[in-house]
């Protein structure tokens, strides 16, 4: 019997393969190579093509079942491999269904027809071209009855497939330009072959494919499988992008899910192959696994939606066998464990399955299955991350744990680790599923150990390859698992402690590898920093590209605080790599990181080898980073203000700053040029500055109090608020310094209050007014001397706190009901409650007389630093003290005034007789008892009368106090003055502070040295003629002249005539005279002598 004549298979679609084209180009079947007339044994022996009845009108149905396998010896002498077809000692073929009625088995005639009728198209009995439906229903014929033409038939089934597609799409096409879906008219019933009516068709393929594959799984899945994905891959290529309806790969991928599941003919193919895998799941699933990796590499990402609906139906067998196919597929490509690697290895087995789908073509390159196992995993880690995690790290584990193995143990074991490596390299989704738990992975001691000897076998181009492939995924690591794995490098990198436990402690190679890892890091991340611009050409045809991202640094940008708390340790390499790190960060974030990384070093750094860190830093990163230390400063003082920075980091911040501007003006060790910068950054900085003075924690302020006073100021002056605010929070800092730590510790304010005193003539004001308010305020009266806020006048321990407050109302109600007048009848002063008895005495001070003096010298003698003249050096008393300015004097005795009697301020400097005092009786008693509560006031008159003619502003003050010790010594029936102690020294004190002032002549004011010898009623006399001179010589500053040599304003009496005072030194000369036997020895103090003005005066 002759061979039938070579014909050709219609073909619509590309063939994947050029193997396939050339074995299907010629004939149906191939010609067998070592038996020429096989095909004709068998064909006369078992099919015979010719004769017979005709059997153009049968069904694939009707037509009896041809086995599964051909006999044994039929296979061998046709030497057409059946055995890789069909399984020998499996069941028949399925048989046909009941409603077609007993079946029969096709002649050798018939089935000649069919054969020539499926490969020439024709009918040959009528000799018409056969409709698309017969002639697939001729191919399925065929395929039930004849094994051998299975691959035939299924290639041209491709065509049905892909007319039925691309009558799909065209139908959508149409409905979408004509009306809506529920208005379109059915379909006629006599519709084109290439229509709808193909779909019949498609449901009877799938009828009798399911039927063989339930029948014979492992003869037909793996061929069914195969055709049924690479047809898919190829209509998914064929329509992507070159049709309205199908959307372009790179769009959603939910949408081409949508249509393609929606088209008969991609939705029956896709259940074909389901039905492969789910026959194989339980056996050996890699045959379908292996032709998705296939058509996964060649189609690409059109074939994606194919990927996710299959992903998502079998997630645990797609990701394991996945894996397992590409991990054998590496193997090969790469050589691992068993080959040189590349095109030098081992050559892939040709297929025995001569009627493969996807033959093996001798010389034929295969592509690297890696890429595709990359795509499909990439496609489930957004569902089925957890796991590929577990799937992942088991391979891993199980490589450890079957140990190294030497070149002779399993390469697939042993190609694990590259194998993983390279998945993580390829695919950023799959790095970041497994980089959360692999710090947990490797933790363990012996895991390290296992990975080191399992690494030994490798060579040393493989393991600096694995180095590099390990420092590039560590670079895109992200998320919360960056830092986790930079600590776990850099705890193996450590060397081991003197009290590392044995068991804990980490191989020497291990950690010499980690120290290797981490410097190729930060050497692979310098890189990547200041090249991530890229290449200077990039930019010029069009805009710049955007720079590259580093994933590892944007996972380490929300722990800037914990790497400067780990380098402030200082554990010897640890904290170089990782302020070197830190400094790598700053750059690639600028200008987030800089100044954030700059404000945890300052506010953490507790000793100067910690603080220089901050100043390395700083160094490093002032030529890429402008404005760094401004930035660093406003950010930590926004977070101080936020209440997000403790207070113990605040004061450190603020010292540190202190001790920089310190380094810088002192000129000795330390970072100058930083210094300058900080005090440049601080001075900016001073309203924000300044709230802190009143922090409530007494570090944060002393330390605020520390910079402010050596930081310089800005160079345009401040505004006044601004100016303001700093002096009333540097005036507040310094008494409750002078509170709490007394005055060695109110250095720090009083150097700040002076700078500012000097700023401008308005804040010289506006700081000795603030001190003296301050100063006789009842919450600091008590540092002085005074009485403080316990001793309220009107507190009557005897009675309960309401019914006190209750009559304390009712008596200031009868008191304000009408207007008071001088001397009339309201003019009361409380001295008790009827029934209840006198005022209770207010409460001793508490404090000591030292402390008490040694505090008003502390205020004292910052006034005088504040009064002082700005040329202070050359100007100076008498004595070599500072000259004190006039115009700062006055400034406290128009402060004085106005906070002893509000009232008298604005009042005639001209003292009137002493009759008018009667009207003035009430605000001459007040302001004497604001002098007996506040023994600080005469203090400060002293200093107001070192500077003339500054007491005369005080001129109303002197003027009641003298008018309220007249009444005293008046009213007094004691015999000498020492019955009233505090009357003599206020007395005494206010002669010599006239004396000092220049308001009076040395001969009166000399006469206080003898008021503790008289009686009261001469002391009286002696005060009423300094009330007469006074009223006489009026203490006015035109009286008052300037010397220039002296640099100060001195009155000269003897212009006023009897300015000397010859006419009140009767008085005086009366009581010398009639006190003789005691005051003999002064009467030389009170002669009138020619005036000679002396030095200092």
């Amino acid at each position: 019997m002759a061979t039938p004549p070579p014909c050709s298979a219609p073909s619509l679609l590309p063939q994947p393969s050029a193997g396939r084209d050339r074995a299907w180009r010629g004939t149906l079947l191939p010609r067998p190579q070592a038996a020429p007339d096989a095909w004709s044994r068998h064909s006369s022996q078992q099919v015979p093509l010719f004769g017979g009845r005709p059997a153009r009108m049968r069904s694939p149905s009707s037509a009896a079942p041809a086995p599964a396998a051909l006999p044994a010896d039929a296979a061998a002498s046709s030497g057409l491999g059946m055995s890789a077809l069909c399984d020998p000692a499996g069941p028949l073929a399925p048989p046909a269904p009941a409603a077609h009625g007993p079946a029969s088995p096709l002649s050798a005639q018939e089935l000649a027809q069919e054969i020539k009728a499926f490969l020439t198209g024709v009918d040959p009995v009528l000799g018409h071209q056969l409709s698309a439906r017969d002639h697939a229903r001729c191919g399925l014929l065929l395929l039930r009855s004849l094994p051998p033409a299975r691959a035939a038939v299924l290639d041209h089934l491709r065509s049905v497939f892909d007319e039925s597609v691309r009558a799909h799409l065209a139908a959508l096409d149409e409905g979408a330009t004509t009306s809506p879906q529920h208005l379109r008219p059915p379909p006629p019933s006599h519709a084109p072959s290439g229509g709808p009516g193909l779909e019949d068709v498609v449901q009877e393929v799938q009828q009798v494919l399911s039927e063989f594959i339930r029948a014979n799984p492992k003869a037909w899945a793996p061929v069914v499988s195969a055709w049924s994905i690479d047809l898919m891959g190829q209509l998914s290529s064929k329509y992507s992008g070159r049709h309205q309806r199908v959307p372009h790969a790179a769009g959603s991928l939910n949408e081409l899910l949508q249509l393609w599941m929606g088209c008969r003919a991609t939705r029956t193919l896709m259940d074909i192959y389901v039905q492969c895998l789910s026959a194989l799941i339980g056996s050996c699933p890699d045959a379908c696994v292996d032709a998705l990796l296939d058509t996964s590499v060649q189609h690409s990402p059109h074939f994606d939606w194919v990927v996710a609906h299959i992903g998502s139906s079998f997630p645990g067998t797609i990701i394991s066998r996945v894996l397992s196919c590409g991990l054998k597929d590496f193997c090969v490509h790469s050589g691992a464990g068993g080959g040189s690697g590349g095109a030098g290895g081992t050559p892939p087995t040709p297929s025995a399955d001569i009627f493969s789908s996807n033959p093996t073509v001798p010389g034929e390159k295969r592509v690297p299955k890696i890429a595709s196992v990359v795509g499909i995993l990439g496609h489930l880690a957004s569902r089925h991350g957890d796991s590929i995690r577990r799937e992942l790290l088991r391979m891993f584990h199980e490589s450890l744990a079957a140990g190294s193995g030497g070149r002779g143990g399993d390469p697939s074991l042993q190609a694990t680790v590259p194998f993983l490596l390279q998945l993580a390299v390829m695919s950023p989704a799959l790095l970041g599923t497994v980089s959360g738990e692999l710090v947990d992975c490797l933790k363990p001691p012996a895991v390290l150990s296992q990975l080191q000897q399992h690494l030994q076998v490798f060579g040393r181009e493989e393991l600096d390859n694995m180095l590099s492939l390990a420092v590039h995924l560590v670079s895109q690591a992200s998320g919360a698992g960056a830092y986790r794995l930079l600590q776990f490098l850099v705890d193996t990198a450590m060397p081991a402690s003197v009290i590392t436990p044995p068991g804990l402690a980490v191989p020497d190679a291990v950690r010499e590898a980690c120290d290797r890892l981490i410097q190729l890091l930060l050497l692979h991340l310098q890189k990547l920093v200041h090249d991530r611009g890229g290449s200077p050409g990039d930019g010029v045809l069009g805009p710049p590209p955007p720079p590259r991202m580093v994933p590892f640094l944007d996972a380490l940008r929300s722990h800037v605080g914990e790497l400067c708390g780990e380098t402030l340790r200082l554990e010897r390499k640890r904290f170089l790599w990782q302020h070197q790190l830190l400094g790598l960060l700053s750059v690639y974030t600028r200008p987030s990181c800089g100044p954030e990384a700059l404000g945890h070093l300052l506010s953490r750094a507790r000793t100067p080898e910690e603080l220089s860190l901050a100043t390395q830093l700083y160094a490093g990163l002032v030529v890429s980073l402008s404005g760094l230390l401004p930035l660093a400063l406003c950010s930590c003082l926004a977070r101080v203000h936020a209440g997000t920075l403790l207070p113990p980091f605040t004061a450190r911040l603020l010292q540190n700053l202190a001790l920089l501007v310190g380094w810088e003006q002192q000129g000795g060790e330390g970072p100058a040029a930083l210094g300058a910068r900080v005090g440049e950054a601080v001075s900016a900085q001073l309203p924000d500055l300044a709230p802190l003075l009143l922090h409530p924690e007494e570090e944060v302020a002393e330390a605020a109090s520390s910079l402010l006073a050596i930081c310089p100021f800005p160079q345009g002056a401040l505004l006044p608020a601004q100016l303001l605010s700093l002096v009333r929070a540097g005036v507040s800092r310094f008494f409750a310094s002078l509170r709490l730590h007394g005055p060695p510790g109110v250095s720090s304010a009083s150097h700040l209050l002076t700078r500012l005193s000097q700023a401008s003539p308005a804040s010289l004001k506006a700081v000795l007014q603030l001190l003296v308010e301050g100063a006789l305020h009842r919450g600091n009266a008590e540092l002085f001397g005074g009485e403080g806020e316990g001793g309220s006048e009107n507190v009557t321990p005897t009675a309960p706190s309401s019914s006190a407050s209750a009559y304390l109302l009712e008596t200031n109600r009868r008191h304000t009901a009408a207007v008071p007048g001088a001397g009339g009848v309201w003019s009361v002063f409380h001295a008790g409650v009827i029934g209840r008895g006198l005022k209770p005495p207010r409460s001793a001070h508490s404090r000591s007389a030292q402390e008490v003096t040694y505090n008003t010298q502390s205020l004292l003698g910052l006034l005088v630093h504040c009064c002082s003249t700005a040329g202070g050096a050359g100007a100076s008393d008498c004595w070599g003290g500072p000259a004190l300015s006039p115009e700062a004097a006055k400034a406290v005795a128009v402060t004085l005034v106005e906070s002893v009697c509000p009232d008298a301020v604005g009042a005639e400097l001209a003292w009137p007789p002493e009759d008018y005092a009667r009207t003035t009786v009430e605000r001459d008693l007040r302001i004497g008892r604001r002098f007996r509560e506040h023994p600080l006031l005469f203090e400060l008159l002293k200093l107001v009368a070192a500077a003339p003619p500054a007491l005369c502003y005080c001129s109303v003050l002197l003027r009641g106090l003298l008018a309220a010790l007249l009444g005293h010594w008046e009213a007094s029936r004691h015999l000498d003055t020492s019955q009233s102690p505090w009357q003599l020294e206020a007395s005494c004190t206010l002669v010599a502070v006239m004396a000092e002032g220049s308001l009076l002549p040395p001969t009166l004011g000399n006469m206080h040295e003898v008021f503790s010898q008289l009686a009261p009623f001469e002391v009286r006399l002696l005060l009423l003629s300094v009330w007469g001179f006074l009223r006489e010589h009026g203490p006015l500053p035109q009286k008052f002249a300037f010397q220039p040599e002296r640099g100060r304003f001195v009155r000269d009496f003897s212009r006023e005539g009897g300015g000397s005072g010859g006419p009140h030194l009767a008085v005086l000369h009366s009581v010398l005279h009639r006190n003789i036997d005691r005051l003999g020895l002064f009467s030389g103090r009170f002669q009138a002598w020619p005036t000679v003005l002396r030095p200092g005066t």
